[in-house]
Parts: structure tokens; sequence; C-alpha cells
């Protein structure tokens, strides 16, 4: 039943709003991405906005790395408001399109909220073309060729070949992060082996989804860059020797 569904999503584009405690801001979404988007926005992704909330502040500057489908980075705009500024990076095509439908349509209708830019490009640890491997079932899933297959991505459709930056090379172009989200499909290590610069000189807020097999290395370039890891779901933030799934990353006093 579930594969007919996700078949009969392919190519859906939704628009919703998001919860009233984000502005009830317009948003496009794709089931294709994940089936929990045919559902009610207030319960796609509980910890997505509860992070969201506690993290940005007005006047943040918010990237969000792996935007998907921009959830976490309209959020975001929401809670940062016209004095912040959200940068949503997205390698996959269709979905980085969603992504500045929306962001368009916050600044059509003049909503009192951030501006959000959309990159459309991975990120790693070096400068260069690769190919991401589009999820044959979930989108979110997608992954670059260096990095292990989600079990939730099936089989995967033709590669499409995208650029790949690193995260100390977007310093160079965008205003620094005071909250950076990184949800990168298994691909975390690498992200984090190319933003030694920002880690160790602009110190944003950090929350990383962490696969297990990364553990150990994220928590090494974490602790390397002088930060203090929590549990993001605990309540209140239980302090951690080793990254979990969603970990909080906090700069540590200097």
């Amino acid at each position: 039943m579930r594969r007919i569904v996700e078949h009969l999503s392919r190519g859906v584009v939704l628009r919703r709003r998001l919860p009233r405690r984000f502005g009830r801001l317009p948003i496009y979404v794709t089931p294709e991405a994940s089936l929990r988007y045919w559902f009610s926005m207030s319960a796609v992704d509980p910890l997505l906005y509860t992070m969201a909330e506690e993290l940005v502040r007005p006047g943040s500057v918010v990237w969000d790395i792996g935007a998907n489908v921009g959830l976490f980075s309209l959020c975001a705009a929401a809670r940062c408001g016209t004095s912040g500024f959200v940068l949503a990076v997205e390698p996959d095509i269709w979905l980085a399109n969603l992504v500045i439908r929306s962001a368009s349509q916050l600044a059509a209708k003049q909503f009192s909220c951030a501006e959000v830019k959309l990159l459309c490009a991975a990120i790693s640890d070096s400068i260069e073309v690769t190919g991401l491997c589009i999820a044959e079932r979930q989108r979110a899933s997608n992954h670059l060729t260096q990095t292990q297959r989600s079990m939730h991505s099936g089989n995967t459709r033709p590669l499409q070949p995208t650029a790949c930056l690193t995260l100390d090379f977007l310093l160079t172009q965008f205003p620094p992060p005071s909250v950076l989200k990184i949800d990168v499909e298994s691909h975390e290590v690498r992200v984090l082996k190319g933003a030694r610069k920002l880690l160790q000189e602009v110190k944003p807020l950090i929350w990383c989804e962490v696969l297990r097999e990364n553990s150990s290395e994220v928590t090494s370039l974490l602790r390397e860059a002088g930060y203090e890891l929590y549990g993001a779901e605990s309540t209140p933030h239980e302090r951690i020797s080793r990254a979990w799934f969603h970990t909080l990353a906090i700069a540590g006093p200097q």
C-alpha cells in the first residue's frame, strides 16, 4: 500500500501554510519528499518546529544545509523577522525549485519575515562536481555518490550532476550564520571537514543529524572546534559525550 501511495505522490505539489506560531507563512511542499506532507502541517515535524523556535531569534542569520522543501528555512524566516537572513542550500533541482517558489511568494506578498535565498548545490569538504542520487522512494533520502544509501531511499533514478561547495567557501559569499542546521543524509563528516574556519571563528549554534557510523568523527570534529554536545531531542537538553542522531552543538566559553 505504501509503495502505491509513494507512486501516486510523484510530481505532486501542495500549497500549505506553516503552523500559526510561524505566522502561517505559505510553503510549497511535496509528498514525494515525504508522505507526511499529505497530512496536517502542525504534525509534520514536531522536533524541527521546536528547534526552530529555540534556536532562531530576531535578527538571526540561518544556514539550512540540506533544505529539502525548505520547511526549516521558512520556519526560521518567520522567527528571525525582517532583520534576519536565511540561506537554504539544496542540491536537488526539483526540490530547490519548490523553495524558490515559496521564497518568491513571501517576497511578492511582503510577509513580515526574513529574506530566503536558495543555493542549488551540495556541501562537502572540497569544491568539485559530483553526482546526486535521486531516491526512487523518498526524495528526502537523496544522497551524494560518495555517501551510503539511506534505507528509505529504495533504488535511485539517473544521477543528477551537482556542484559541491564547502561551508568555508560560503563564508566568502554570504553573511556568517548564527544558526547552522545540517541534514545531509550521512555526508555530515565531510560537511564539517569543509567548515573548519566557520567552526573555529564564527561558532554558530549547530543542529546536526548524525548517523551512528559517523558519530565518532563528528564528535571529534566538533570537540576540536570547542563545541559542547547536547541531545536535541531530550528536554531539557542532556549533555552528551558522543553525537546522537539529533545533536545540538553549542560553542563553549573561550
